[in-house]
């Protein structure tokens, strides 16, 4: 008896040491958390390692394309197929009266039960109000579990902001995870939308796939002058070709070859628009690298209007995932495995007016200045209260 008592008033002595240490760090270190007392195989410096990038949260395809490129025939033989099952549609649309989402729900309802375990929903104001009003509803039951979001734009919506909400809500960012932006592309009329619209490039240059659609109804060399247009404003992102809406569902589900490897094509567009990538042989220091984004956030942080890719960090096994739009970055996440062969770190940045050598010649001061502050060893270092 007394031994046990003795046993017990220990293991309370810890618990309160335990509770101490992460609520009370050393002067100036960081908080601890559990992950810093209790480690694990899995733990890299910057959080469990993920096999894959969205990790638990739930995966988001935004849908977008210029006006009648055939988006919600898409959305609609996607939602019919087992991997359109469970996911929870947002049609952001424009306008007092909604047609494209009367045609996916067929029905007039906010909010509707489509089949196949699906849930529709309408916004014309704001998204991030409709995203979590469905994490609510689900919560709560008024929905069923969905485990996919699909968001349809507007035919004149500029993509960048979408993927700014979830970045800018912090709630957002952590319930869902942008997977996939797939861009519809008309075939009879692409070229000379791309020509005279902005919101038409950007949907291309943003996109991590493109698909073709009414190749059947163009001329027939229309399909190939459409590819060549599409491959100036983005060199990588496969081209998919959809007759009357039919593609293969993992078009939605999956991204493009472009993504998973980082890059996005190399161009300069008529609308201030900059497309780049920056490649790095050896692994990298991330406190400078992390200096080198501040900065650069700071000065221009505005016309970021997506950076990402994968980063071969000093002391990670698996590659670094970083985003930034604009002012706001996503927490790094390391992955469990590399997505092919190299180990290059790879950064695509797309801007709005900012030069790629410009971006390259901070980067280079950066890493030249914390190389020469004390030699500081390359890595991620750790907060003090981790010694």
């Amino acid at each position: 008896m007394h031994r046990r008592w003795v046993s017990q008033r220990h293991a309370d002595c810890a618990c309160r040491t335990i509770s101490a240490a992460l609520l009370y760090p050393p002067y100036g270190a960081a908080p601890m958390s559990t992950l810093d007392l209790f480690q694990s195989r899995e733990a890299g410096p910057f959080g469990r390692r993920q096999k894959r990038a969205r990790g638990a949260r739930i995966p988001v395809t935004v849908v977008t394309g210029f006006l009648g490129a055939g988006k919600t025939t898409l959305v609609r033989r996607f939602l019919t197929t087992p991997e359109g099952r469970n996911t929870a549609v947002v049609i952001n649309e424009y306008g007092a009266v909604g047609i494209d989402d009367a045609l996916v729900r067929g029905t007039t309802d906010e909010v509707a039960l489509l089949g196949n375990g699906c849930v529709c929903c309408i916004t014309r104001s704001d998204l991030q109000v409709a995203l979590r009003r469905l994490v609510i509803d689900r919560d709560r039951g008024a929905l069923p579990p969905f485990e996919r979001v699909l968001i349809e734009t507007s035919g004149l919506a500029d993509p960048g902001p979408i993927l700014q909400t979830f970045a800018t809500d912090r709630a957002l960012g952590t319930e869902f995870f942008v997977e996939v932006v797939l861009t519809a592309v008309d075939a009879v009329s692409g070229v000379a939308t791309l020509e005279w619209s902005a919101e038409a490039r950007k949907q291309a240059i943003l996109a991590d796939r493109i698909v073709m659609t009414k190749s059947d109804l163009a001329d027939p060399d229309e399909p190939a002058r459409l590819t060549t247009h599409l491959r100036t404003l983005n060199k990588q992102a496969p081209i998919e070709i959809a007759v009357d809406g039919v593609l293969d569902p993992r078009c939605l589900t999956e991204p493009g070859a472009a993504e998973r490897s980082g890059f996005v094509a190399e161009a300069e567009h008529s609308d201030g628009i900059l497309s780049f990538v920056i490649t790095e042989d050896a692994p990298l220091d991330f406190n400078a690298f992390a200096r080198f984004m501040e900065t650069l956030m700071a000065l221009r942080g505005s016309d970021l209007l997506r950076v990402k890719g994968f980063l071969n960090i000093a002391g990670c096994r698996g590659p670094v995932l970083v985003q930034v739009v604009q002012h706001l970055s996503h927490p790094p996440v390391e992955l469990a495995s590399w997505p092919d062969e190299s180990r290059l770190s790879r950064l695509v940045f797309i801007t709005r007016g900012v030069p790629e050598q410009q971006v390259r010649n901070l980067f280079a001061a950066v890493r030249a200045l914390a190389a020469a502050n004390g030699g500081a060893e390359p890595g991620f270092v750790r907060p003090a209260a981790r010694q």
